[in-house]
């Protein structure tokens, strides 16, 4: 029914191409384009295509997979459309799937990051829980043509937006709901040049598929701008680094309700909610380097830029990892956790699933919680820390590997193929930053 309810629609949106999207295990968007006549087949078979050629799938000797679509990601994409100035009639409209990825045998393919989500969401489900995040997504707009990072304004936070600006993010809302997400707000962030796009709470899955969304409709307003995109988590030294703070609530299946509230606790969460919060500070390090995944991520986690770098929790503390946002009290479904480190070169599926895998193993363990932190802990000196037993997150991807390595629950949770090839890839990239002499390293040594 629901590959007939496509066919449809595509017909009906005078679609002429179809692109099958998916992502490759570092989080970037992939697709296969085919003509909207194969749609019927490709809706009821799949796609095949070559496993071995995409980062970290399939070897040589085993690469046929085949794409199969998700019905509900159906969506006509707005700049590929040709109505712009031209008669419906004439109109060729391009519209994209998102994709499972699969083996000759039918079975889900293991390295496909959105089966491994799916996996995990399916013991929260058999938990009986449902999880929702709200992603707070930041990236930089440059101006395009320049070997420098140039900032396209010299605006900070909450400011009015340039004409320029206003036009842009008008635009990329616009695109957005086209793609049938409801953007919730978009406002200027601390740094020149950087902005940050919120839209609204819900399923983990959908808000997965929608981050990659935003990340390809970021960028292709800003190309139609001649600026240039950019979801690098410190792309400039000494000013603010983008991150990826995401909201997380656990729902009751059967209520409904919301599981991380309790109305009787002084925070407002629930026992489920502590657990959760315990979880994932317990395994953070063995998280960071899927949540933080690259050399340059470990640039945006130091002190003095609001980065989260001690592993600790609070209500109102903004240096904690895990905040504790408030919400109005008659809106309790509006319960909820921020985790602070992630950042947006992640890959969505993946981060989300070693966060619900650690959430749920707190829950399983009944892990206790620590006391909350409300100081400021860039104030606090390794004496402080120590006295309170605050640890802190690794300061490089080479750290993040090693600690990624040493946690079983997360492996297990990213399942043996997917993990092998993610440090075996990772740990090329460290190898080869290792070996650049930077612009800092000549002026510094040169001279010796």
């Amino acid at each position: 029914m629901k590959t007939k309810r496509v066919v449809d629609k595509a017909k009906k949106d005078r679609v002429s191409f179809i692109n099958l999207q998916f992502t490759d295990m570092l989080g970037s968007l992939k697709e296969v384009t085919a003509p909207v006549q194969s749609l019927p087949d490709i809706m009821k078979y799949g796609a095949w295509f070559d496993g071995s050629s995409v980062e970290g799938f399939a070897r040589i000797h085993e690469s046929d997979l085949y794409l199969k679509p998700d019905p509900d990601t159906y969506a006509v994409i707005p700049w590929l459309s040709s109505s712009d100035g031209q008669r419906f009639a004439e109109a060729k409209n391009t519209a994209r799937l998102i994709c499972d990825i699969y083996k000759p045998d039918g079975n889900p393919f293991d390295g496909d990051p959105r089966f491994i989500f799916k996996r995990t969401l399916k013991k929260a489900h058999e938990m009986g829980f449902e999880f929702d995040v709200g992603p707070e997504l930041e990236f930089f707009l440059f101006r395009d043509g320049s070997s420098k990072q140039i900032p396209m304004d010299n605006s900070g936070y909450f400011d009015l937006a340039t004409d320029e600006a206003h036009t842009i993010t008008r635009e990329i809302t616009i695109a957005l709901e086209k793609f049938g997400i409801d953007v919730e707000a978009s406002h200027h962030e601390v740094a020149p040049g950087q902005y940050e796009v919120d839209f609204k709470y819900g399923d983990a899955l959908t808000t997965a598929d929608r981050l990659l969304t935003l990340r390809v409709t970021v960028k292709a307003i800003a190309q139609r701008h001649r600026l240039r995109a950019s979801f690098m988590p410190k792309p400039i030294m000494g000013m603010a680094g983008s991150g990826m703070h995401v909201h997380q609530s656990l729902f009751n299946i059967k209520t409904k309700k919301n599981a991380f509230y309790d109305s009787k606790d002084r925070y407002g969460l629930s026992k489920i909610a502590y657990n959760f919060i315990a979880g994932q500070l317990q395994n953070i390090k063995g998280m960071i380097a899927v949540l933080c995944p690259t050399v340059n991520s470990y640039k945006r986690l130091v002190t003095g830029f609001e980065a989260p770098v001690y592993i600790s929790w609070a209500r109102i503390n903004r240096s904690a990892l895990i905040r504790v946002p408030h919400w109005f009290e008659d809106k309790p479904n509006s319960a909820r956790i921020e985790l602070r480190c992630p950042d947006p070169a992640c890959n969505p599926y993946l981060a989300f699933a070693v966060m619900l895998a650690a959430g749920l193993n707190g829950i399983e363990k009944n892990m206790k919680l620590s006391d909350p932190v409300e100081e400021d802990l860039y104030r606090f000196d390794e004496e402080k820390l120590a006295s309170k037993n605050i640890d802190t997150l690794p300061s490089s991807l080479y750290e993040a590997i090693g600690e990624l390595r040493n946690n079983k629950l997360i492996q297990d949770a990213l399942g043996k193929h997917l993990y092998n090839r993610y440090i075996r890839i990772k740990t090329r990239e460290w190898n080869e930053f290792k070996m650049q002499v930077t612009e800092w390293e000549v002026e510094k040594y040169l001279d010796i």
